[in-house]
């Protein structure tokens, strides 16, 4: 299951993005927001980390208008590994790496075909398993 969560700054492609997802197969659970109402990313963002930390759901998306605050905010979750993305090369990179369990993306700065290609990187690529990157993710948890 796929976490979402997102501000209204977020909303529009969040909801791009859910309907992709479940077009691919995917259970997406949806934190909100609900509506392009103006509202505060850390309730959204937070719901969604959470529910990835405790194992409810395996990874989550947030959304927000620039990414940074709602990558932030998950961040502040015990466990969460969230990368900001606006390309397809680090989307595969934090995952390859720092197997990343959560993607952040500017609702206002990603436009939908490329935020569809990134979500799918992010998904579709497995951690690599390296010892080096093992000890630094440890290291991160620390």
């Amino acid at each position: 299951m796929i976490a979402l969560g997102s501000d209204h700054g977020g909303y529009d492609l969040k909801e791009v993005v859910k309907e992709h997802l479940q077009k691919r197969g995917f259970e997406v659970k949806d934190f909100g927001t609900y509506s392009k109402e103006s509202c505060d990313y850390p309730d959204f963002g937070r719901a969604a980390a959470e529910a990835v930390a405790s194992g409810e759901c395996e990874k989550g998306i947030v959304i927000c208008t620039t990414g940074i605050g709602i990558s932030i905010v998950a961040n502040k979750v015990k466990g969460i590994r969230c990368a900001l993305c606006s390309e397809t090369t680090s989307a595969r990179l934090t995952r390859e790496h720092n197997d990343a369990n959560m993607l952040a993306m500017g609702g206002g700065l990603v436009g939908n075909l490329l935020a569809l290609e990134i979500v799918d990187t992010f998904l579709d690529t497995e951690f690599s398993e390296m010892e080096k990157h093992s000890r630094r993710i440890s290291k991160i948890e620390e």
